[in-house]
């Protein structure tokens, strides 16, 4: 569980479906980014089209909010259409205006494009600056904007919006995973270094792309693959296709999205999600063993990492926390003091649980600290007679550039604290971080970016 004022967040996640069967799509759309809402709730929009209608007839509804605020059933009945495209977000190149929410749709002289997308482009400077010269982008272009030119500028001169999508492709620098919808045609894409997500379904006769496998669970669906690095997969009426950007750097997987970012019922790029988290609590249990009475997880990513733990130490793991989901997004409170107090309205303890008990508490991060010392106060509160903390993951010291919002290093409390210090400032007992080399534990012989924990970037 994270506070907006002490999270890492994901910017985005994407969902496309297209049905050669002609069979309607907005509401599987609608369900599967609900099933991706936790990797950006502030704005989400659906595109669709009839790819046996008019040329360049495509449908966008989108505006700030959840899926459920955005989305009526009569505006879900409205969009008719056999293929879409659809993206809830999470702003971090852009700001949280209307203006950004996506799907971004635009016309051209060839036709029309909806473009989502997820991370950041890290040359999109420099691309709208070219972009500005030849009259295309503006000084308030997004990077998805800046992308979606950079598609139609090759798809002018190029015969198919594959092979636009291609060159526009070998120009991108960043980390990033793109659905890109034609009236007739979803294409798919994934940075050649795979540091964002992309996973490739089915569902009967109608084809799949999403940010993770649950989101295609979620809408009836199969998992088929993950789409590799660097990978284009065109999606038509006579099949898919698959092509890819002849760029082959070394793969960089985001170790961020097995720590807390994917839903713990997800695979990505074939492991589990949720082993991956126990896995990471047995390594915390063997490198900070601690003597106590019970395991307890924050809720939700926590969870899976605490049930590790106690699988390795021997020490009960209970659930200690309610969580309400009910409760409104906390970075709409007005007040620093009502956000502080949104801890308490989210998590509450039965105090028989851990009342007169020594509690090894986990959770996925620490990122400035003030969450995870109102949840300790909480537990003390509660009677517990002593709180040693656990980190299923290494401190966060560096800024991320590729789409997770990692704050500054001056934000980030272990960038001028040592462990030591921190656990004074939480008012933990003890405190233990997961180490770079248990990444090894988690996913085995997966290359990750862990460039936030230790500074070593794939790219710039």
């Amino acid at each position: 569980m994270k506070l907006s004022g002490d999270a890492i967040h994901e910017e985005c996640g994407v969902f496309g479906i297209y049905s050669p069967e002609g069979l309607q799509v907005s509401r599987d759309i609608y369900y599967g980014l609900m099933a991706l809402q936790h990797r950006g709730q502030e704005s989400a929009g659906i595109s669709v089209s009839d790819t046996e209608g008019s040329r360049g007839n495509l449908k966008t509804i989108k505006g700030m909010g959840l899926v459920s605020e955005v989305f009526s059933q009569r505006s879900l009945e409205n969009m008719t259409g056999n293929i879409g495209a659809g993206h809830v977000r999470y702003s971090t190149t852009g700001a949280s205006v209307p203006e950004n929410a996506q799907p971004i749709a635009m016309n051209y002289i060839k036709g029309s494009l909806a473009l989502v997308h997820n991370g950041n482009i890290t040359n999109a400077e420099k691309l709208k600056e070219e972009q500005m010269r030849r009259g295309q982008a503006h000084y308030t272009s997004s990077d998805s904007e800046v992308l979606a030119y950079e598609v139609i500028s090759e798809r002018v001169r190029t015969g198919s919006i594959e092979e636009a999508v291609k060159k526009a492709g070998m120009r991108l620098k960043g980390g990033y995973a793109c659905i890109f919808m034609s009236p007739r045609k979803l294409i798919g894409m994934r940075d050649p270094y795979g540091l964002k997500p992309l996973v490739f379904g089915r569902k009967g006769g109608s084809y799949i792309l999403a940010s993770e496998s649950s989101a295609i669970r979620a809408v009836g669906g199969e998992l088929i693959r993950d789409i590799e690095p660097g990978e284009i997969l065109t999606i038509t009426k006579n099949g898919v296709k698959r092509d890819e950007v002849p760029i082959h750097p070394e793969r960089a997987h985001c170790i961020f999205e097995y720590i807390y970012f994917a839903r713990m019922d997800s695979i990505i790029d074939g492991i589990s999600v949720y082993d991956a988290r126990v896995r990471a609590g047995k390594a915390l249990a063997r490198r900070h063993g601690v003597v106590a009475d019970i395991v307890v997880g924050v809720p939700d990513s926590g969870l899976a990492a605490a049930q590790g733990y106690s699988i390795e130490s021997g020490i009960p793991f209970v659930l200690a926390f309610h969580k309400n989901s009910y409760v409104g997004r906390s970075f709409i409170k007005p007040t620093e003091e009502e956000r502080k107090s949104a801890v308490h309205m989210k998590l509450s303890i039965p105090e028989h649980v851990v009342e007169g008990k020594k509690v090894v508490l986990i959770d996925d991060s620490i990122v400035r600290g003030t969450t995870m010392n109102q949840i300790i106060r909480m537990l003390r509160e509660a009677g517990a007679l002593a709180v040693h903390v656990r980190i299923s993951s290494p401190p966060f010291l560096y800024p991320c550039y590729y789409g997770t919002d990692v704050p500054t290093t001056g934000q980030l409390i272990a960038s001028e604290h040592s462990p030591e210090e921190i656990c004074r400032t939480i008012g933990a007992d003890s405190l233990g971080y997961l180490a770079l080399s248990d990444f090894t534990c988690m996913v085995g012989k997966l290359p990750l970016c862990s460039a936030c924990f230790d500074g070593k970037y794939p790219l710039l």
